[in-house]
Formats: C-alpha cells, structure tokens, sequence
C-alpha cells in the first residue's frame, strides 16, 4: 500500500484548510497511494483561530469531518486528520479522526497525553482523551494512530504494536526549540525501530513549528521525508513483507518478557 504524509501549515478557516488538503490529497492519488496523513490542528490553529475557541469548535467539528469525509471520497483515498471535537465542557478534545476512501469514518482516537511541557499547558484548554488506542483497518493493514506528544510514550506505540499494528500514524504540530528537530526525529526512529513497524508522521509547517514529515520503514530508516517546506507530500510503498523479514530477524516483540507493570523483589 501506498502511503503519504502531507505537510502544510493550517490557517483559521477550515474551509481554506480543506481546500489544501483535497490538493494534496489529488497529488497523492497522482503517485498511487491509497492513504495520506495530515497533521494535528488541520482543521484550524488555534493560534489563527477568529474568536472564541471552544464556539468555533462547536460550530466547525461537524463541518470539518463531513469535509474530510467528501474529499476522501471524491479522491478515493484514505485520510487521517486532526481537528477538535466538543466534549459537551469549555474543554474540547484533540482528536484524529480516520476516513475511508468511501467517505466512511474509520474510527477516531482523542489525544490522550496532553503537551504540559516546554513551558506550555496543553491541559488548560484541552480535555485528555478517554477512549484508549485506535487500530485501523485501511487497505489490508492494521494502522494505529497517535498525534505529537504521545510519541514521547513508548507504552502507548507499544500497545499499538501488540495490538497488530503494521504501521502507526503521528500527526503532529512539533514545536519548533532547541534540541526539537533531534527530538522529533529520533523519537520517530525510536518507535519504529522498538516495534518493527512502519511509522508515518505528518507535521505542521509554520513559524513556531518544525514540519519534518517523514515515513520510516520498521528498521527505523527514513524512506520518504519533508523538512520546513511550507506545503508538500512525502510518498512510499509500505509492506507487509518489510515488517515480517524485519521481525524475522529482529524478533523484539516476541523477545520480550516485560507485559505492562511488574513486580519489583526487594533487595537482598
């Protein structure tokens, strides 16, 4: 299966969003895939954002899925974005939502570690997920989705793994700062290395933001990959035989011998 990361740097309309991912989304129908993922905050910034936020949440959600889902299907491929979701509080949820190439919702999946770090709160405005992982079906393969902070968790990509996931998605708006770009990329190779599985991360391309897209196959190797460009699409064939000749001779999952929290023996 084909698959691609698009990067662009997300205004405050969702409309004009759209209207760049449906051209992204053509470019990658032009090179054969059958997903593409975009990153967070894709259906506005919350920087650029006119108004109150958790009103322009309540007004757009709706208008941004039925969005993704028309272009998914116009298209005829598979889209992962994120956008935020009412939670019935002030507090809205971070969330990915999945779109077949038939315009169906695959599944969404709601941020669950939120980025208090770096001197930023995420928590003040946002309420943490509460539905656990999200496992994909899309085009005979299992994808888990995740966005930005979660990659600094590798419980949660583990899970994801354990779970049967061939390839797990990242959508992400990566702050830009010292050491960030270092972060983001050995994280990324982190993830997929630890779990012998693909990894295709979209990033957001603005003035406080790194981009850097880029898909690693399951031995962590960077095969197709943006870096600050303001808008563009990074492409690849993603393989069930990849993931298997790397678990063949790298067999970490079935390795292990720690399964979530263990007992510690006292010293003696």
């Amino acid at each position: 299966m084909k698959v691609s990361v698009g990067q662009f740097n997300p205004s405050g309309d969702v409309s004009t969003n759209l209207a760049t991912m449906r051209k992204l989304s053509a470019a990658a129908v032009q090179e054969g895939s059958q997903l593409i993922v975009f990153p967070e905050e894709a259906m506005f910034s919350v920087g650029q954002v006119e108004g109150e936020f958790s009103a322009a949440v309540d007004a757009q959600w709706t208008t941004f899925v039925q969005g993704i889902s028309l272009l998914a299907a116009d298209a005829g491929i598979a889209v992962i974005a994120g956008g935020y979701e009412s939670s019935g509080e002030p507090r809205p949820y971070n969330t990915l939502v999945a779109v077949g190439a038939d315009g169906e919702i695959l599944g969404t999946y709601r941020k669950l570690h939120l980025y208090d770090a770096f001197s930023y709160q995420e928590s003040t405005r946002i309420k943490p997920g509460d539905k656990g992982i999200t496992l994909l079906d899309v085009g005979g393969f299992k994808v888990g989705i995740m966005t930005c902070y979660d990659i600094r968790f590798p419980e949660l990509a583990r899970a994801l793994a354990t779970s049967g996931a061939d390839l797990i998605c990242v959508s992400a708006a990566w702050f830009k700062g010292e050491h960030k770009v270092d972060h983001w990329e050995t994280l990324l190779k982190a993830r997929a290395i630890e779990n012998t599985c693909w990894v295709a991360a979209a990033g957001t391309s603005s003035s406080h933001c790194i981009g850097h897209s880029a898909i690693l196959d399951p031995m962590g190797i960077p095969v197709a990959f943006l870096n600050e460009e303001a808008e563009g699409i990074a492409t690849t064939d993603v393989t069930h035989r990849r993931v298997e000749e790397v678990r063949e001779f790298l067999p970490v999952l079935s390795n292990r011998r720690f399964e979530g929290s263990q007992e510690v023996s006292a010293a003696s």
